[in-house]
């Protein structure tokens, strides 16, 4: 057998990728019979290779060039997905990044819809910290991240409107989780179930909290065990992509105390 180099086995790393993914698109859907429709021609061309039938012969190999048309346009959907989970990996950072900033404008545009028209919304964003005790609490959906999705889930009277989002690994976790409240004295007061609940996840881990208030339209952030109101969708925006286990912008010394304390949330 010849030697294996580097360059051998990153070949051989690479094709078992390739074929890894097709299999996973391919996977339960339509395409995968029109695979194994072509399989059976090959196996049909070999056999009549292997036994004389020139007749079958020569047509496989009179169509066989426009083999690769075909399957182009059959499997164009697939292609395109195959080609779209590809640029969705983290390659060295860069789809972390694209990705990143994709999520903060779908929930941005969610949040700016539920803000306006006063819609309660508790959005976590898990951080370095795992949060699968929270999303096993509430209704598993590994969905993508978009603003329609959003919408349907806090719409008020929906199944899934209690209870908060978690967004992990870019995607849609669960819905309708619990959440710990947070028993800091100085806070149980002031805030409402949904603040109270945001404060108190970021207390336990390095996740970011988005909290739309259903009775001012109000938005807020939480992180680290601490709350930023009346966050401007610049500032949500701006937020969104950074890291989310970074502390959120301390409240000036000097605001006024009606800033503070104002009324439900």
């Amino acid at each position: 057998m010849p030697r294996m180099s580097l360059r051998g086995v990153i070949d051989i790393l690479l094709v078992a990728l390739l074929l890894y993914q097709s299999a996973m698109i391919l996977r339960g859907r339509r395409a995968a019979h029109i695979v194994l429709g072509l399989g059976t021609l090959v196996g049909v061309y070999l056999v009549a290779v292997w036994t004389g039938l020139e007749l079958v012969r020569t047509v496989l190999e009179a169509i066989a060039p426009y083999t690769a048309f075909a399957l182009i346009v059959v499997f164009q959907s697939e292609l395109r997905r195959m080609l779209s989970r590809l640029g969705e990996q983290r390659w060295i950072g860069i789809g972390s990044r694209f990705q990143t900033r994709e999520i903060a404008d779908e929930i941005g545009l969610a949040v700016a819809y539920l803000a306006e028209h006063k819609t309660g919304a508790l959005i976590v964003l898990e951080g370095d910290v795992g949060l699968r005790s929270f999303i096993e609490s509430g209704v598993a959906l590994d969905a993508r991240v978009t603003r329609d999705l959003l919408l349907a889930i806090f719409q008020p009277g929906a199944a899934l409107h209690d209870g908060a989002v978690i967004i992990q690994n870019g995607r849609i976790a669960a819905a309708a989780c619990f959440l710990p409240l947070t028993m800091n004295p100085n806070l149980t007061g002031k805030h409402g179930t949904r603040h109270r609940a945001a404060i108190g996840v970021t207390e336990e881990s390095d996740c970011l909290a988005v909290v739309v208030s259903e009775e001012r339209g109000t938005i807020s952030l939480a992180a680290r065990g601490e709350l930023e109101r009346d966050v401007s969708m610049e500032r949500l925006a701006e937020r969104l992509k950074q890291p989310y286990s970074q502390p959120i912008r301390p409240v000036p010394a000097e605001a006024p105390a009606g800033a503070q304390s104002g009324g439900g949330i």
